[in-house]
């Protein structure tokens, strides 16, 4: 990820062009109600495809928009009851039919087009200019070779790309839908948000990842959608590496563990009415942005969400380019469910809204 530009100049432009193709898109609407959610979802995907496949796969390739189908359908089918029962019965699910079994064929379908891609590469020969994620994996591929012990083979290449794909676009797509969500909802925290953004920058230049310090309250709404929304339901499972002992509990060593993250990200002793949407929870009485040491939102220690420096990244340039750009709101008398889908992900549910264009934006 580091020697891919993580935290740099690099990988910052790639996000700024596709934050501003979003702005784009969001301006074809006219300020006419329409649904945000396709064009979020292949704005964050193109950037973890550009990291993942270089130039070899456009967004607009036949192979991308399959690979956002099958990631679709999957997320549809965790937490269901087919998924449900998979889980429990697995020896008999696999002789019975039903949605399980699109998704395996689905599943095959994509690896088969991660393959392609990485033949692709290989007959490239880029490996002395490693550009992207496959190649720098093929690249320790080629110096490990002719170790025994090593765990780098194209079949966990394929499905690492898959898990890069998959975790980098639905995380990070669905707290941006959550961000519009709570914008349109909450119009007094829009125009603060812009109100800061305008006497801090006015519209003469671009806002920066490093401009996050001199934008309390912006940074500070950022956060508490990424509280309030948590997109888990739990945190990822992990297992014990040896006995420990936590506040008398004994844990040994092969126990597979699954944080709940929630129960800190809405603990009553930690956050004013945390289930609510409130960004003074990170803020001072000063206006001061606070970073809490109860915000989980991407795990802790050496095992935390490897892609948060990007997903940081991402969400601060797509939010404020879309609000230096438009004032959002709801159309009305619509109804509107504010309770999320719960799935392998808690996103919002389909919604429409109006991205009506500020005056003062180019």
């Amino acid at each position: 990820m580091r020697k891919l530009g993580l935290g740099k100049k690099g990988m910052e432009h790639q996000i700024e062009e596709a934050a501003h193709r979003l702005v784009e898109v969001f301006a074809n609407s006219k300020g006419q109600p329409f649904d945000p959610s396709v064009p979020i979802t292949k704005s964050i995907s193109s950037v973890i495809c550009a990291l993942t496949f270089g130039n070899q796969l456009s967004t607009d390739d036949e192979n991308f928009k399959r690979l956002l189908e099958i990631l679709e359908m999957s997320l549809q089918f965790g937490g269901s009851f087919f998924h449900a029962l998979y889980e429990m019965f697995p020896w008999l699910m696999q002789y019975l039919p039903g949605t399980h079994k699109k998704i395996f064929s689905a599943y095959d379908e994509a690896i088969s087009i991660v393959q392609k891609e990485i033949e692709k590469h290989r007959e490239q020969h880029s490996l002395t200019e490693p550009q992207d994620y496959i190649d720098f994996y093929l690249l320790q591929l080629e110096k490990t070779q002719n170790d025994p012990y090593t765990t780098y083979d194209e079949d966990n290449l394929a499905e690492c790309i898959l898990d890069f794909f998959g975790a980098g676009t639905e995380t990070t797509a669905s707290t941006l839908k959550w961000a519009m969500l709570l914008i349109a909802i909450h119009p007094e925290v829009q125009d603060k948000v812009y109100k800061e953004m305008e006497d801090v920058f006015g519209s003469s230049r671009s806002i920066s990842y490093q401009d996050r310090k001199k934008l309390p309250y912006t940074n500070a709404v950022i956060h508490e959608i990424q509280r309030a929304k948590y997109i888990l339901l739990f945190g990822p499972p992990r297992q014990s590496v040896k006995d420990v002992n936590i506040l008398g509990y004994p844990i040994p060593k092969g126990t597979f563990v699954i944080p709940d993250l929630r129960s800190v990200l809405y603990d009553p002793k930690q956050w004013e009415n945390p289930r609510e949407f409130n960004p003074n929870n990170f803020l001072d009485k000063d206006g001061n942005f606070v970073a809490r040491e109860e915000f989980l939102a991407f795990g802790a220690g050496a095992r935390a969400c490897i892609g948060e420096q990007m997903a940081r990244i991402e969400l601060f340039l797509f939010f404020t380019s879309l609000l230096r750009a438009f004032s959002f709101h709801i159309p009305e008398a619509k109804k509107l469910n504010k309770e999320p889908v719960t799935a392998l992900t808690m996103h919002p549910r389909p919604y429409t809204l109006c991205a009506v264009p500020r005056s003062s934006s180019s």
